[in-house]
């Protein structure tokens, strides 16, 4: 077999010197956007694969089929950028990636299949690494200590287990901060990376950086510093992450179906909701979403098709009334205008704050909206009104909600 010799320093950078050597149990690395955390994990996994003959690995994510356009294009991409994509097989089905020398497997798995999990076993060698990507949807820390538990067991000398944790840090009040972050602990190496670590990164990437950090600071230290989102004067506390079929609930006499609908296109994401709610038990269950920048009219109408919501009410941001129009003539017939008026905001979420609301595991970035939504405020003093960011699905949520109350409440 030729050799490829790769200086793997130039390939790797910067910032990762002392995860890329860590041993320890738990590898955990919280960072802002562009911060190569995901891009350094999959090439350590790719190199360790291939340095220690009998290991294998598993990578894990909230919902199982969103790995096809992450993690696992992220270790093609990998073994490419090490040179070494024509010693692996990626495959679809089953979505796994193979050494091909010595039969070694990368493994792809959800948490919202548990049992594909708990019963996994390897052809050859060891199970020895886990990488947890976007561990921050990970929000019952016993999901984690099931998996945690299950790598256990002797392996060869030299050889070690890991579970590595890679995230953005929405929120303060995650398990994975007090677990990995606030105390002291030999069995954990947790570090905080950001874009500044990233010299792959070009001027225009750094710029997106720099005018966050002078525009909206608070975004900035999240996204850009990686620091811990603040949970203090969140506007919703009412909430919590819960598995539940939506379907079993939606046969319930009691409960409506609301759809929300809020315009974005080149800086601010397009935001659709879909909640059912219990008006009797005061309940409200977020089931499905969808977040997107870049979205054309018709491409709205095509994604709410696919979901299967052609029929439904659909309440949107009236501050678009052609692209309404557009919708009606793209097979979209039942979406209307929310009613604007004062204090509309205020309205709507002191409406919402009256019930219990339940947010699907797969609605990912509805849990980082109600994580990061919170009042504003001037000089220390709270403000009677909520930051003008994390709000797309915020404001949708608001006029789906608009249809319960008769007259139907004006919304903004």
């Amino acid at each position: 077999m030729a050799e490829t010799i790769i200086n793997l320093k130039q390939k790797i950078g910067k910032g990762y010197g002392s995860f890329w050597r860590s041993k320890v149990r738990y590898r955990v690395v919280k960072g802002g956007r562009g911060s190569k955390k995901s891009t350094t994990t999959t090439q350590w996994m790719i190199y360790n694969i291939m340095k220690y003959p009998l290991a294998n690995a598993l990578v894990i994510r909230r919902v199982f089929n969103t790995h096809k356009d992450s993690t696992y294009a992220q270790l093609k991409w990998a073994a490419n950028n090490l040179e070494v994509y024509h010693l692996w097989y990626f495959s679809k089905s089953p979505l796994e990636a193979t050494y091909i020398p010595t039969g070694q497997k990368i493994l792809f798995r959800g948490l919202d299949d548990p049992m594909s999990i708990t019963s996994i076993t390897v052809e050859k060698g060891y199970l020895c690494w886990v990488w947890f990507e976007e561990a921050f949807q990970i929000m019952n820390e016993e999901d984690f200590n099931k998996i945690d538990m299950s790598i256990r067991g002797e392996v060869p000398k030299g050889y070690f287990k890991q579970l590595t944790l890679t995230f953005n840090p929405w929120s303060e009040k995650h398990w994975l901060k007090k677990r990995f972050f606030d105390k002291k602990d030999d069995d954990v190496f947790a570090i905080t990376t950001t874009y500044k670590c990233n010299e792959f990164l070009g001027n225009d990437d750094r710029e997106i950086f720099e005018k966050m950090q002078r525009n909206n600071p608070r975004r900035y230290s999240i996204e850009g510093k990686g620091n811990w989102g603040i949970a203090e004067g969140l506007v919703y506390d009412n909430w919590e992450v819960k598995e539940f079929d939506y379907k079993e609930i939606s046969k319930k006499a009691t409960v409506k179906s609301c759809f929300g609908l809020d315009f974005g296109y080149t800086n601010d994401p397009t935001a659709f909701i879909c909640l059912l709610i219990n008006e009797e038990a005061k309940e409200i269950y977020i089931f499905d979403e969808h977040y997107q920048k870049a979205m054309k009219n018709n491409d709205i109408a095509n994604m709410i098709k696919y979901k299967g919501y052609t029929k439904e009410k659909i309440i949107a941001d009236s501050a678009e009334p052609k692209s309404i129009d557009e919708l009606k003539m793209f097979g979209i017939p039942r979406v209307q205008s929310a009613v604007k008026g004062k204090d509309s905001i205020l309205n709507g979420i002191q409406f919402i704050q009256q019930y219990k609301i339940y947010v699907h595991p797969k609605c990912e970035n509805t849990v980082i909206e109600l994580s990061n939504y919170v009042w504003d405020n001037k000089d220390g003093q709270i403000l009677n009104k909520p930051i003008d960011d994390y709000n797309h699905l915020m404001d949708a949520f608001r006029y789906a909600m608009e249809q319960l109350k008769k007259p139907r409440f004006i919304m903004k």
